[in-house]
């Protein structure tokens, strides 16, 4: 019975879906602005020899650079025009909203508004061009050094020119990605640099899983590890769904007030996530990761062997090189404190004490005003603890087991997390619109009686 129930309910989804037309618009957008995405992978930086391009990947092959690869959908190996992604536009919203927090005057303007946040997101896309171009320059540069170290000539003509060129191309590439991203968000479903980065993420999938077969099919990976490595794939998933859904919800109270039953309360319930920051930590800390060690990386080829300093850059991205203890501390250590400092943006606790004093609600047992707000506080601060710790054991200790049992396959636990928690908002916003369509047609509805009763 419960079955033909869900068979029906299911139809019912899809006779709907048939019908919201601004729904599939919006779908068919988005799929064609990620389809832009993955061909714009494939277009490389002027002046770059393509058949260097192979030799750069094996170079950085297991280093932190596989980690900003795997980001960008392998834009970076391939050197195209969007090797950067969407990570300097992450950093510098994170530096944005760091120095909101910091200054008043950036804090004021917050507060303004529509205007505000306008003014703020100017900001945020002049410190994108900034950092792209910082980045760009030592990539320009990494690779006209590639070429003298190896014996194969990555750039064909090295000089100013190209680096110029390649920052151009570079900023071009981080810029038309970041107003893709906001024609998603406003055009098209879920949020725009999100899907991007998932998307970036999923086109490695297929070659992932095929060098995971094709590893059990020739014997190089034992067959009792690879059914151990896709059980736990898919308790990870799971995992990861029953976390994200996970609230604690606190119970409202409202005024009584008179009904046909008599006088009545109202109740509500306040649902906080246990992971009210989402993926936005692990996405923030590998960012802000990312950027020094891109530069590092590839200043390090230009001036390697050739003074104390380039042997310190060198050692130093031995030592911060993806996988590595110290990586994983920094990693682990970004991810706890962007997991307090978002869940505090997102949620104000003196905020909401206000409003629910306005409008006359409670928490049975707890004084409006002041004392609901350290009650707020104290929830959350709770309940961020475990989001927290649940976000490092999914995010760091994959890698671990990964690379302690040597296993030749990776595909980390903030990748999956990243993902999932994508996925999952973006089918929650399909079905908000859903929900929306069939709202509308029920107003339609009752206007067209409405009009005939008279």
């Amino acid at each position: 019975m419960a079955s033909a129930a869900d068979r029906m309910q299911q139809s019912i989804n899809l006779a709907k879906f048939a019908k919201a037309t601004d729904l599939k618009k919006r779908l068919w957008f988005t799929i064609g602005a990620l389809i832009v995405f993955r061909l714009l992978s494939y277009v490389p930086l002027p002046g770059v020899d393509p058949t260097a391009l192979g030799l750069l990947s094996q170079k950085t092959t297991g280093g932190v650079l596989d980690f900003f690869n795997t980001f960008s959908g392998g834009s970076l190996s391939r050197m195209s025009l969007i090797a950067l992604g969407v990570m300097p536009y992450i950093t510098a919203s994170i530096v944005v909203q760091l120095a909101t927090s910091l200054s008043p005057k950036l804090a004021a303007i917050k507060k303004e508004g529509e205007s505000g946040r306008k003014k703020l997101n100017q900001i945020t896309r002049y410190g994108t061009v900034a950092l792209t171009a910082i980045q760009g320059y030592f990539i320009a540069v990494g690779l006209e050094a590639l070429g003298a170290s190896n014996g194969v000539q990555a750039v064909i003509e090295p000089g100013m020119t190209f680096r110029v060129a390649a920052v151009i191309s570079l900023i071009g590439g981080t810029m038309f990605l970041m107003w893709l991203g906001e024609q998603i968000t406003s055009r098209g479903i879920g949020n725009g640099v999100s899907l991007i980065i998932m998307a970036g993420i999923v086109a490695h999938l297929p070659t992932t899983l095929l060098n995971l077969l094709e590893g059990g099919r020739t014997g190089s990976l034992d067959p009792l590890r690879l059914i151990g490595i896709i059980v736990a794939v898919v308790g990870l998933i799971l995992f990861i769904c029953f976390m994200e859904r996970a609230q604690r919800r606190i119970l409202i109270q409202y005024p009584k007030r008179q009904t046909q039953r008599g006088m009545q309360a109202d109740r509500s319930h306040l649902p906080l996530k246990l992971n009210t920051a989402g993926v936005i930590p692990p996405i923030f800390a590998s960012s802000l990761l990312l950027m020094p060690l891109t530069i590092s990386q590839f200043a390090g080829q230009r001036v390697a062997g050739e003074s104390r300093w380039g042997d310190f850059i060198i050692s130093l991205n031995q030592y911060l090189q993806h996988g590595s203890p110290v990586y994983m501390l920094l990693y682990g250590a970004g991810i706890v404190f962007f997991s307090f400092f978002y869940t505090a943006v997102v949620f104000n606790p003196e905020e909401t004490a206000d409003n629910l004093k306005r409008y006359g609600g409670f928490i049975p047992g707890i004084r409006p005003g002041k004392n609901t707000e350290s009650y707020f506080d104290y929830v959350l601060t709770r309940i961020t603890v475990i989001g927290a710790a649940y976000l490092l054991v999914i995010c760091l200790l994959p890698e671990y087991l990964v690379s302690a049992l040597s296993i030749p396959f990776y595909l980390g636990g903030t990748s999956l997390l990243i993902v999932v928690n994508v996925t999952m908002d973006t089918v929650t916003q399909i079905q908000s619109h859903l929900l929306a369509h069939q709202y509308g047609d029920l107003i339609k509805k009752a206007k067209l009686k409405g009009n005939r009763l008279r």
